[in-house]
């Protein structure tokens, strides 16, 4: 299986986030992933449509969009037209979960459900026909640069057996928060399909590095190029 990689915009240089999403791209990545934030249901505020669709000008990888507010349906129309490809929304913050998967799939786009660390998976046991995409969130969600919560890991592995036992092994398992090449062989090894990263990737010496080295941890000589940050030092970001 081929791991998927979507870097998190979120640790991106804002005033330099179209260089910054083509130097992922160039340097082997597959999605890009938009955290969309409210200040409600989560404490920090992000970015909304009008950079959504900047993004989608500035790419033809999948817009992974995370939708970290509260009342999704109202928005998820209008990210739909902005040029998402994913919806995902948080089984926490959608009161009729099954209703908002459907009319996200009957606008063309492919479904996912977040789940918070607290949240078990069997939450989602109703409405696994209705999922193309399940984000485990492995910390708190809110801010970037958390640390990983472990217990990610066997969520993981349950999901996988839920949509095994349900026939339906198409859905894909993503994963956010504190994935580095430290993390992210142990959610590997559980079955994961997409990896979501953001400081490990836009905090890197060498983007393409940091993105190879996620795919097939170990790959890699110059592991230093993660754990060498960047952020607020005003370089660009390598391609190498």
């Amino acid at each position: 299986m081929s791991i998927l990689i979507a870097p998190s915009i979120l640790s991106a240089d804002f005033t330099r986030l179209g260089e910054e999403i083509k130097a992922a791209e160039k340097g082997g990545a597959d999605w890009v992933h938009v955290d969309v934030m409210d200040g409600h249901f989560v404490p920090n505020i992000t970015i909304g449509i009008p950079v959504v669709e900047s993004i989608r000008k500035a790419t033809d990888l999948p817009l992974d969009v995370h939708l970290m507010i509260e009342e999704p349906d109202r928005y998820v129309d209008d990210f739909a037209r902005s040029g998402a490809d994913y919806i995902t929304v948080h089984a926490e913050a959608a009161t009729h979960l099954q209703r908002t998967l459907s009319h996200i799939r009957s606008l063309g786009k492919k479904s996912g459900v977040a789940l918070n660390p607290a949240t078990p998976p069997e939450v989602l046991s109703y409405v696994l026909a209705d999922i193309d995409l399940v984000l485990v969130m492995s910390v708190n969600p809110g801010f970037g640069g958390q640390k990983f919560i472990p217990t990610a890991v066997e969520k993981i592995r349950r999901l996988k057996e839920m949509f095994a036992d349900a026939g339906l092994p198409g859905a894909k398992i993503s994963v956010d928060g504190g994935i580095n090449s430290d993390t992210a062989p142990k959610v590997i090894e559980a079955g994961v399909d997409v990896l979501v990263a953001g400081s490990a990737i836009y905090g890197a010496d060498c983007v393409a590095e940091a993105i190879k080295e996620l795919k097939n941890p170990g790959c890699c000589s110059n592991k230093d190029s993660q754990k060498s940050l960047r952020k607020g030092s005003g370089s660009e970001s390598k391609i190498c």
